[in-house]
């Protein structure tokens, strides 16, 4: 017996949701991923979603150990998605050894996924110090300040190591660190999912061929 006042959560086997907001016939997929791509993310921000830009970046060492977390879309053009983060970190790591990675684009308040696979490669370091310059102060000092994915003492030191960094760059003036950067995911695959009631989704697959065309298939859910 549950004390007064007290609901019990319902147990995981019955935690479900019957997804009816729409759906994605081939018509409405279009003949290129990248303008589909772009008008639900234009219909993610239109909604307000929190982050829309927020995907997960999953990668793998070369003898099979994934792993993944979430980074941000910073550009997006015809030949890829492009993000920032530490070069010496265990993604930068794992990408400079094993350089296919995937994406997916969680957005749950639309019923929708994006799921992309491709080859991850560095963008120019014009590329990189354009967004780095217009990154806000205390981002900047906070690139030099930590070695990401490395093991630290406590916070004590990065907090320390940004006042230090903070007094040693007092216009503002912090130019990009050697290790820090960006990646561009180049598509090799991009699937579109639609959650459809009785879980018979809509899953539209796109695959680049090698004329830089795409084909179109429908997969099953």
């Amino acid at each position: 017996m549950n004390p007064p006042g007290l609901t019990m959560p319902p147990s995981l086997a019955d935690l479900r949701q019957n997804y009816s907001l729409g759906g994605l016939s081939e018509a409405e997929a279009g003949d290129d991923p990248f303008t589909l791509f772009r008008l639900w993310f234009d219909q993610a921000l239109g909604a307000g979603l929190p982050e829309p830009n927020a995907m997960i970046l999953a990668t793998c060492t070369t003898d099979g150990v994934p792993s993944a977390r979430i980074v941000l879309l910073k550009a997006l053009d015809d030949s890829g998605f492009t993000f920032f983060t530490n070069y010496d970190s265990r993604k930068g790591g794992e990408m400079a050894a094993n350089p296919r990675v995937a994406l997916v684009f969680p957005w749950h308040a639309l019923e929708r996924q994006v799921r992309v696979e491709g080859a991850v490669e560095k963008v120019t370091p014009a590329e990189s110090d354009e967004y780095f310059a217009n990154r806000p102060l205390g981002s900047r000092l906070g690139a030099w300040a930590s070695a990401q994915s490395a093991v630290i003492p406590g916070r004590e030191f990065l907090e320390r190591r940004h006042a230090e960094l903070m007094a040693l760059y007092p216009d503002g003036n912090v130019p990009r660190p050697p290790n820090w950067g960006g990646y561009r995911v180049i598509p090799s695959t991009l699937e579109f999912w639609q959650g459809r009631p009785s879980r018979l989704h809509d899953r539209i697959l796109f695959t680049r061929q090698a004329d830089g065309g795409w084909t179109k298939e429908r997969l099953a859910p």
